[in-house]
């Protein structure tokens, strides 16, 4: 329910047992949920209100929780099954979605995450995972990184280990990312090769990948062949020239860690050169990938 649009964010929220109460609350509309569980079905109500009419809304209210009463029968799980689809609409309604979603990667066991400053810009609230509240310690500008800090203490799957060692030309990488702004639910593992240590213009902050990444992938960890963390892959820049396919941008691991360091966190390094099966290397990238959504 906290999804729908018909439901707005702020409010008490009340978790009794085998039943709920949800209320939203902001300057346009009021809306109360009620449901509770009977011998292993979910039943209950949800009244929306224009907000500044609590009178007539609270009399009402309390006409509807006196007068609700359980039904034997349940909805036929076919039910609506003629009807037009979509992963936007539950029950007909509309779900609540973000402004934009990016990626990130955990740098710390306390869930410190680096994204790209894209994806924290004009936010009325931001989101790892669409659930956990986060809230900007960093923003730097000049290399595209932000660091985030959850509201409350995380413990990731996994954490970054930065490396240290600068990687060979045409060694093999991979960038975690939710190439498709979380609609797959689990990080996606692109990969290609490390085509220059600079960028185009001789930039040392960065590096040119040979890797066909997508706009939700900024923000995610690009990794070397052992899973150490060798950059950021970066927003693919505006402008009137168009790159050859294929072409992509990852801020450094150097630059990363200073920025974290300035930010007051000291990550993870590593100095390894060993290689991984692409499986592996999959699940230790994505274990450190976390979705990254900013609301209005």
């Amino acid at each position: 329910m906290q999804t729908l649009e018909i439901v707005p964010q702020d409010g008490p929220r009340n978790l009794d047992g085998d039943s709920f109460t949800l209320i939203g609350e902001n300057a346009y509309t009021i809306s109360h949920t009620q449901a509770w569980l009977r011998d292993g079905h979910i039943k209950g109500f949800t009244v929306v209100w224009p907000a500044g009419d609590e009178e007539r809304r609270t009399r009402m209210l309390g006409e509807m929780q006196e007068s609700f009463s359980r039904l034997d029968m349940v909805l036929d799980p076919a039910a609506g099954a003629n009807e037009v689809q979509s992963i936007d609409l539950v029950a007909g309604l509309e779900i609540r979605k973000p402004k934009i979603s990016r990626s990130g990667f955990y740098v710390d066991r306390s869930g410190t995450v680096v994204t790209t400053t894209e994806v924290v810009a004009s936010c009325g609230r931001i989101t790892l995972d669409e659930t956990i509240e986060a809230e900007v310690q960093t923003v730097n500008d000049e290399t595209g990184i932000a660091v985030l800090r959850p509201r409350t203490p995380l413990a990731p799957l996994g954490v970054a280990a930065f490396q240290q060692n600068i990687p060979r030309l045409q060694s093999d990488v991979a960038v975690a990312g939710y190439s498709y702004g979380g609609v797959l639910g689990a990080p996606s593992v692109t990969f290609g090769q490390l085509a220059d240590v600079r960028g185009l213009n001789g930039e040392q902050e960065m590096k040119r990948l040979a890797l066909n990444a997508l706009e939700g992938d900024a923000g995610g960890p690009v990794v070397d062949a052992g899973g150490a963390v060798v950059g950021m892959l970066l927003p693919a820049r505006d402008g009137s020239r168009q790159l050859p396919d294929g072409v992509s941008f990852a801020a450094n691991a150097e630059t990363i860690r200073r920025v974290l360091e300035q930010a007051g966190v000291t990550p993870s390094a590593t100095n390894g050169n060993g290689q991984m099966p692409p499986e592996s290397l999959s699940e230790r990238a994505s274990g450190m990938t976390v979705l990254v959504s900013c609301w209005e």
